[in-house]
């Protein structure tokens, strides 16, 4: 099974994005969102960006 997009209430007007792996371990949250629609584009940029994103080792930067 692959992860899930988990949509969640975030107060009386707001909504956060959960992003789950197959076991159900949270891998990222979104911030709030002020509406559903933007929500929905929340997750169509976290697909887009994942499909395409590159891995950037960080571990020699540190100072």
């Amino acid at each position: 099974m692959a992860g899930r997009f988990e949509i969640h209430r975030a107060g009386d007007e707001s909504y956060r994005l959960r992003l789950t792996d197959a076991e159900g371990n949270i891998v990222a949250v979104s911030p709030s969102f002020k509406s559903l629609s933007k929500l929905r584009d929340g997750v169509n940029a976290m697909r887009e960006a994942a499909a395409t994103g590159i891995v950037v080792d960080r571990r020699q930067q540190q100072a």
